[in-house]
């Protein structure tokens, strides 16, 4: 693991603010589902590929 030194360098503190972004969003996006109805109005193209 790393130590209480490691955090307090620049390296150290840029590492901790992605760990915590990354928590942040995994927990904001778990929170958020796409209804069945709002899928169905979503309007996309399908297109085949030879």
């Amino acid at each position: 693991m790393y130590s209480r030194r490691f955090f307090q360098t620049k390296v150290g503190q840029a590492a901790a603010a992605s760990i915590l972004a990354m928590v942040a969003f995994v927990a904001l996006t778990t929170q958020m589902q796409a209804t069945p109805a709002f899928a169905a109005t979503m309007h996309c193209e399908t297109v085949e590929l030879a």
